[in-house]
């Protein structure tokens, strides 16, 4: 077989003329559920967390060398796609800096389980309800500022802001449910942290990224023309992410609480139970955690779209005065 002629097609094909990988892209087809819950199945697993500081400087540099073609001979797409694994799920997208390990995707899992653990079975006294959604709403404030991004992304005063409001609401939304539940059925006290949580991400998520919703977002046609900014578009992207947080939470904090209420019935249960039912909880809701987290996070795609006839007035009149053939547009919804 003769050699390419171009430098275009040598970017594609290596010494050995097998093509080559494209590191901008996710390994799994980003068009179709299942390809979406791979590559967050590999984002999120929190075995990325043991990659020690060298292996993921190494990683780096390997990601380095293979988009400058040359990578160790002996290198494999294996290796190439691991180290992209390792290197996706510890830096940053856009400045490349290592990013706190608790920050991290690969971390929701384990620090959730334990958070929402102890949310589910610390909730009868105010004292713990205050002191533990204060807890899981730092978690989040530091989750937020490690996977800050671009010129759209919050400044220290809008963090601030996000994360006072947040902290009011959850705490508010948990004492609220404790209160109504004095009245109710028990088991509609162990849905507090759970209407609390979903609370908190309906005014977290869009302060944190209100700069997004006054401004517009940048929307493309589907070749990857930039547009232009698109308030309604911000307005769908956030309302994506919110769905998808509180689906994370859902399954364990909806079908956890129903469990124990009726394991609750029990005599040899509540003999224990001081003893057994955060360990429980805990375990359960990370066995949870670890489908519904990547699940979740692939219900919509990254690159969303909408119909151009959905978009705001001026910026139709924008694309059919220049982008006529255009249908529909594309933006990236943010996680």
């Amino acid at each position: 077989m003769a050699a390419p002629d171009s430098t275009d097609s040598v970017a594609y094909y290596d010494h050995w003329h097998r093509p080559r990988i494209d590191l901008t892209k996710p390994r799994y087809d980003q068009g179709t559920f299942m390809g979406r819950a791979k590559h967050f199945f590999l984002t999120t697993d929190p075995r990325n967390l043991f990659a020690s500081s060298k292996q993921l400087d190494d990683a780096k540099q390997l990601l380095s060398q293979y988009k400058a073609q040359n990578e160790p001979s002996v290198t494999t797409d294996e290796d190439v796609w691991y180290a992209k694994r390792l290197y996706d799920s510890a830096f940053h997208p856009e400045t490349g800096e290592k990013m706190f390990i608790l920050g991290r995707m690969s971390a929701q899992v384990p620090c959730n389980m334990t958070l929402t653990g102890c949310l589910l079975t610390f909730y009868r006294t105010t004292p713990a309800v205050l002191f533990w959604q204060w807890f899981n709403q730092s978690f989040n404030a530091v989750v937020n500022y490690t996977n800050r991004s671009g010129d759209m992304g919050a400044s220290n005063r809008q963090l601030l802001a996000a994360y006072g409001a947040a902290t009011g609401g959850a705490i508010a939304t948990a004492l609220g449910v404790k209160a109504i539940a004095k009245k109710a059925p028990p088991i509609v006290a162990r849905f507090g942290p759970f209407a609390a949580v979903a609370a908190a991400n309906c005014i977290n998520i869009p302060l944190m990224r209100q700069r997004e919703l006054q401004n517009g977002i940048n929307v493309f046609d589907d070749e990857g023309n930039d547009i232009g900014k698109s308030k309604v578009a911000a307005r769908k992207a956030i309302s994506q992410v919110v769905v998808s947080r509180i689906g994370m939470a859902a399954p364990g904090m909806v079908l956890l609480p129903v469990v124990i209420n009726y394991l609750s019935k029990y005599g040899w249960y509540m003999r224990y139970a001081r003893f057994i039912e955060a360990p429980i909880q805990v375990l359960a809701v990370g066995v949870c955690l670890a489908f519904a987290t990547p699940l979740c996070c692939a219900l919509f795609p990254q690159q969303s779209s909408m119909s151009v006839h959905r978009l705001e007035p001026e910026l139709q009149q924008h694309i059919a005065a220049t982008k006529q053939s255009t249908t529909k547009v594309y933006f990236n919804k943010g996680l």
